[in-house]
């Protein structure tokens, strides 16, 4: 039965996909160098020192481990939220992976940076999208 959610459900996924595995790409370089055509890193070693900036209680070496975990949750959220598949269970991963990159870009970058990244709003949005009753267009409930 189609609902009033079925595009916005579809335009939801796609985005908040695409908008995980895009920094992906910038982080492997895949995109270029930092500062050409908006990317931040350029390369993985200027991600996990960014990520060592949001986690500074952290060594070098685990602030790599953590980056390299967000990568993973941010593949598979993007590529689970495009196809379709266990969408609602991606969503709420997605959800708190954002949640805790907004709070911790807050905490120690500062208040205003989450905001001017969106990311507390990516962060709402997939908590929005877990709570669409149905989804279209999917491989899988």
């Amino acid at each position: 039965m189609k609902n009033n959610f079925d595009i916005p459900q579809l335009f939801l996924r796609l985005v908040l996909g695409i908008g995980f595995l895009l920094p992906v790409m910038d982080r492997f370089g895949w995109l270029g160098a930092a500062g050409v055509n908006g990317n931040a890193w350029g390369n993985w070693e200027s991600f996990v020192s960014y990520t060592n900036s949001l986690m500074p209680y952290l060594s070098k070496s685990l602030a790599g481990i953590m980056a390299a975990l967000a990568t993973l949750a941010e593949i598979v959220f993007g590529i689970t939220l495009i196809i379709g598949f266990k969408i609602r269970l991606a969503a709420i991963g997605s959800f708190l992976l954002t949640l805790i990159f907004a709070l911790s870009m807050a905490v120690f970058l500062g208040p205003r940076i989450p905001f001017n990244y969106s990311v507390f709003a990516d962060s709402a949005a997939a908590l929005l999208l877990a709570c669409i009753p149905a989804y279209r267009w999917s491989i899988s409930d």
